[in-house]
C-alpha cells in the first residue's frame, strides 16, 4: 500500500504538468522559416528503424508536410492515434504523420515493436508509419528528437516534449515551423491554421 501511495505522489507532478501544459503551441518565427541556412543539419539527413526493423530514411518524405508524434499505448491521449488516422487518410497526398513510440512518461508504452504494432492497427487501424521505441529527452535521446528539440539544428525550437502526444510540423521543405502540446488534436483551429 505505501509503495503505491510514493508511486502516486511521485507520478503527480508529471501528471499534472501534461494537465497545465497540454495545450501549449509554438511557432517558428516567420524569418526563420524562410531562411535558408546550409550550415544546419538537415531532417532530410536523419534514418530511423521502423517497427518491422527496416532502416527508413527521412529524404524520403520530401515535398511533403510532416508530423511527428511521440505516442504511447497506455496513455489518456491514447485515442487520438483515432484523430491522427483520419487526419493520415484524408490528407495522405500531402502529409506523412510519424509515429514514435516511448516508454519515458509513467512506463505507459512498454511493449515490443510486434506488440505495439498489433495494438495500432487491432484497435485503431494506424496505417501512418511508426517507428521502433525511441527516448524523446535526456542523455539517450534518439537523433530525430535531438534535431527536433535543439535550436542550433532546427533553427529556433527547444521545446522537448513533456508527456506523451505531443506534436512538431515540419514543411515541405524540412523546416520545422511549429510544436503543439499532448492536448491538441488534428481538428484544432491553431493546427489547422499552421497545417494550412
Amino acid at each position: 500500500m505505501r509503495i503505491g501511495i510514493l508511486l502516486i505522489t511521485l507520478s503527480l507532478p508529471a501528471w499534472f504538468w501534461s494537465c497545465f501544459n497540454g495545450n501549449k503551441v509554438a511557432s517558428a518565427p516567420k524569418e526563420t522559416i524562410s531562411a535558408t541556412n546550409q550550415e544546419k543539419p538537415s531532417f532530410y539527413d536523419l534514418k530511423v528503424v521502423s517497427l518491422d526493423g527496416e532502416t527508413v530514411d527521412m529524404s524520403k518524405y520530401k515535398g511533403k508536410k510532416i508530423i511527428v508524434l511521440n505516442v504511447a499505448s497506455n496513455c489518456g491521449y491514447t485515442p487520438q492515434y483515432a484523430d491522427w488516422q483520419k487526419f493520415y487518410e484524408s490528407n495522405k497526398d500531402q502529409v506523412e504523420v510519424l509515429g514514435f513510440p516511448c516508454n519515458q512518461f509513467l512506463g505507459q508504452e512498454p511493449g515490443s515493436s510486434d506488440e505495439i504494432a498489433t495494438f495500432c492497427q487491432k484497435n485503431y487501424g494506424v496505417t501512418f508509419q511508426m517507428f521502433d521505441k525511441v527516448d524523446v529527452k535526456g542523455d539517450q535521446q534518439h537523433a530525430i528528437y535531438q534535431w527536433l528539440t535543439d535550436p542550433s539544428k532546427n533553427g529556433w525550437n527547444s521545446e522537448v516534449p513533456s508527456w506523451n502526444f505531443c506534436k512538431y510540423l515540419i514543411n515541405e521543405e524540412g523546416k520545422l515551423t511549429h510544436f503543439f502540446g499532448s492536448k491538441i488534436k488534428p481538428d484544432n483551429q491553431e493546427f489547422m491554421a499552421a497545417y494550412k
